[in-house]
């Protein structure tokens, strides 16, 4: 079975084309521009897409002979979901977040991130309901489009 190498990401706003294959990968995955997966179908194939890629659920991935359209889904994955009573509330939840630059998820009346004891328990200290859950995970990507670590 010889390895089938996508090029090219068509976002799922402008992807009109049939898929022939499936691929379904969590939120980490998504970011990965340079690997190998295998399709829901048992087919392998190799991402060598532009180095920050960030897959989205629904886009369609293009290999080098422009001949098969592969469907990216988002795989359900264990998540933490906050749930805040309000809309000021769920901000001071996401600034908390936001300051421990953890992958982060904002809907409009929850936050969704990965599974995380001492955040979780923060959470519950500061009176957020916290749900554990499996869903598909669609973190911010923010400013540097993709994973992003640094020192301080």
């Amino acid at each position: 079975m010889s390895t089938l190498t996508l090029i090219e990401r068509l976002p799922s706003s402008t992807a009109k084309h049939t898929s022939t294959l499936t691929l379904l990968l969590d939120a980490e995955e998504r970011t990965r521009s340079r690997v190998q997966f295998v399709t829901v179908e048992g087919e392998k194939v190799r991402l060598f897409l532009p180095r920050g890629t960030v897959l989205k659920d629904g886009d369609l991935l293009l290999d080098q002979e422009m001949s098969v359209y592969v469907r990216v889904i988002a795989k359900e994955e264990t998540v933490m979901t906050v749930i805040a009573s309000d809309l000021i509330a769920l901000a001071k939840a996401a600034y908390h977040l936001g300051n421990r630059h953890i992958p982060l998820e904002i809907g409009q009346t929850f936050l969704r991130l990965k599974p995380d004891h001492v955040l979780a328990s923060m959470l519950k200290q500061m009176g957020f309901h916290i749900v554990e859950e499996n869903a598909k995970f669609h973190p911010e990507i923010g400013s540097y489009k993709g994973p992003h670590t640094h020192e301080h």
